[in-house]
């Protein structure tokens, strides 16, 4: 063993540093060129107008961390064998598997937790607004885990059916006066028809071609609303938004004569923390339906055709399987699902603009999907936690707050590839099946 190990030392010793050492020079190299752009220089008000300060500090200090993050990175994966990765990803597919194994016991416990959280927090909106933006992405990502996760189409453009789920939902509220309850399927039908409408031109491409494509249609969707100015308002927005009610039943301060407020219906004392748990509330249904839908259909001929397009695009044609069809029904309900999540966020702001929905979301939701394991619902959830959860704890630091959402993804992505929990049991066990159904056969 000690005449195995020692020309290994040797070589990280020696060439190893001297390669490490260059790598991360580069590396830092090129951090210096973004990083004096990008934060190292900032814009200040002056006397007459604008100016520009520099922060050669802050560049250094960036830089500084680059080269030793780079540099330590290269000697991890000198003295890391491939034996000794392939353990790692032994154990976390372990990992995975055991929490599909307990995944009902912890379903239940994550549920009970979201549910619990306006309770513990009733007096704290933030808590309770950054739970609701959680939420939010964990819709929009088992959403587009339809799409990528079981018919492995990958998707640049998911933002397009959020944003037509938000602008039909307020378009419609405020030109014809329906509530939320009437407007939410109408949302959800618009934002599958626009993803039929992707679905088609898209059939016969695959990969990075099918990613360019629905990149452009994402882009294709911003660009209208920004100026389709007489239906959209262009960049100034939608505002005026109706609210969701419960039942009816408003969450004002001073109901209208002869109507009854939420708080007069319980006899409670007004407080604005009302809707904001109701919101909690309804975002939390919404993704519990969008859960339950996709396991339901995961099982059914529809989902297997789903997961078997992923794998083999060839062999499903063999086996009669529609492509085309199977496509175009992975891309509606995924858009559906999105449009949902489009309606819910344009009744929590009030207020929409194209501005809320550029590619960086579309980014954020895939990450989310890729991050958490392709496939895995419980693994969305993780992602959505530690990437929107985690970055808002940099909040205080504003323009680092990217930064720190990029450093959280590179970690994941360096400790494991293929996501969170890449590990996912079959939906349909042949041998088990002909087992169990030819026991009393011949």
């Amino acid at each position: 063993m000690a005449a195995t190990s020692q020309p290994r030392f040797a070589a990280l010793s020696g060439v190893g540093l001297v390669a490490a050492a260059k790598e991360a020079g580069l590396a830092a190299f090129i951090a210096l060129v973004l990083a004096i752009t990008v934060i190292g220089m900032r814009t200040v008000d002056q006397q007459g107008g604008l100016g520009i300060e520099f922060r050669p500090t802050v560049v250094g200090i960036a830089v500084g961390l680059v080269f030793v993050g780079r540099f330590l990175l290269v000697l991890w994966r000198q003295r890391a064998r491939p034996l000794d990765r392939g353990a790692r990803e032994r154990v976390m597919d372990r990992i995975g598997a055991e929490v599909l194994h307990y995944s009902k016991y912890a379903g239940i416990s994550l549920f009970a937790l979201a549910v619990a959280v306006p309770i513990i927090w009733s007096g704290n909106r933030y808590v309770v607004d950054v739970a609701t933006l959680v939420l939010t992405y964990i819709m929009l990502g088992w959403g587009l885990n339809i799409v990528v996760g079981l018919a492995g189409l990958l998707d640049l453009g998911y933002v397009a059916f959020y944003a037509v789920g938000a602008y039909s939902y307020a378009l419609i509220a405020l030109h014809f006066d329906l509530s939320f309850w009437a407007c939410l399927p109408l949302a959800g039908l618009f934002a599958a028809s626009f993803g039929v409408l992707l679905g088609f031109p898209v059939l016969r491409l695959r990969g990075d071609y099918l990613a360019i494509v629905t990149l452009g249609f994402g882009e294709i969707i911003r660009v209208i609303l920004l100026n389709w100015y007489s239906f959209t308002r262009g960049p100034d927005g939608l505002s005026g938004i109706p609210r969701p009610s419960f039942f009816g039943f408003e969450f004002t301060r001073r109901p209208a004569e002869g109507e009854t407020a939420f708080h007069q219906l319980f006899g409670w004392d007004y407080s604005s923390m009302h809707r904001i748990i109701f919101l909690y509330y309804l975002i939390l249904v919404l993704a519990l339906i969008t859960n339950f839908f996709t396991l339901r259909i995961r099982k059914l001929p529809v989902g297997r055709a789903w997961e078997a397009l992923r794998e083999d695009e060839i062999a499903c044609r063999s086996l009669g399987i529609n492509p085309t069809n199977t496509k175009l029904t992975a891309f509606a309900i995924g858009a559906m699902f999105g449009g949902f999540a489009g309606s819910f966020f344009a009744t929590r702001q009030g207020f929409i603009s194209p501005e809320s929905f550029t590619f960086v979301e579309s980014a954020v939701i895939l990450a989310i999907v890729v991050l958490g394991g392709m496939g895995s619902q419980i693994g969305v959830v993780l992602a959505a936690v530690v990437l929107i959860g985690g970055t808002e704890l940099f909040r205080e630091l504003s323009e680092y707050r990217m930064l720190a959402f990029g450093g959280l993804m590179v970690a994941i992505m360096v400790w494991r590839p293929r996501g969170l929990l890449a590990h996912r049991e079959p939906t349909l066990l042949l041998g088990r099946t002909t087992a169990a159904g030819g026991g009393g056969g011949p």
